[in-house]
């Protein structure tokens, strides 16, 4: 496979539509293809430093894990991975205005997230982490809203979060915004952490990057 091939892991957060979250979040970890190999091998050693073997959640990180959740964000700084996210303020969702039922707004919002970071000279393999019986459903679903035939998407499939450490690092970044958010501060070393991103990204998580920000890049979609 060429090197101009790039891997994206997405991952979704508060995203049913009567959930009582104010936020919807859906955002990828991108990999180039040829360094696949090298990253894995790295975030093991990562793991066996700090005996860590378990799956990489923001829901799980905890002060007495901490040193082992700054190092994979260091990691993540540090390396050629890219993040992106798409966060949606729910109460601007106005379906009715649309003629659109929620899970047409959900596919237009994957839409606006993978699209717009496509090159054409690329190709992309993008896989979508398991969450209930439909998710093969969405696969097929996305595949005909991006048009898969006709563009630089290559692949698009499931996969369960727990097989990939990139996945599993989408949800970590992911989960760090969606907590900063709502505003929530109890875990000591949650908010460690997201400080840590916030410095390494020289950026707040409250509001959009350029387009042209391809190592940290957040879109806050206005649907007003």
């Amino acid at each position: 496979m060429s090197e101009k091939t790039f891997n994206f892991y997405c991952d979704e957060s508060c995203h049913l539509e009567n959930d009582h979250f104010p936020f919807m979040l859906l955002a990828y970890t991108s990999v180039a293809y040829n360094q696949i190999k090298n990253h894995k091998d790295r975030i093991k050693r990562i793991r066996s430093k700090h005996n860590f073997y378990t799956e990489i959640k923001w829901a799980k990180v905890s002060n007495s894990k901490f040193s082992f959740y700054n190092d994979i964000i260091d990691y993540f700084f540090e390396t050629d991975l890219k993040f992106r996210a798409l966060i949606i303020n729910k109460k601007q969702v106005n379906n009715d205005m649309f003629d659109q039922n929620y899970d047409d707004f959900y596919y237009k919002m994957y839409y606006q997230l993978l699209n717009h970071k496509i090159n054409m000279e690329y190709s992309y393999n993008v896989y979508l982490d398991i969450k209930d019986t439909l998710s093969a459903y969405k696969v097929n679903k996305l595949k005909e809203i991006l048009n898969i035939n006709y563009s630089a998407i290559r692949n698009l499939q499931n996969m369960h979060s727990k097989e990939s450490e990139f996945m599993q690092i989408t949800d970590l970044l992911m989960g760090a915004i969606s907590y900063h958010l709502r505003d929530y501060n109890r875990v000591t070393a949650k908010n460690k952490l997201i400080e840590k991103i916030k410095k390494s990204a020289n950026q707040d998580l409250t509001y959009s990057t350029p387009l042209s920000n391809s190592k940290f890049n957040l879109f806050f979609i206005d649907l007003n």
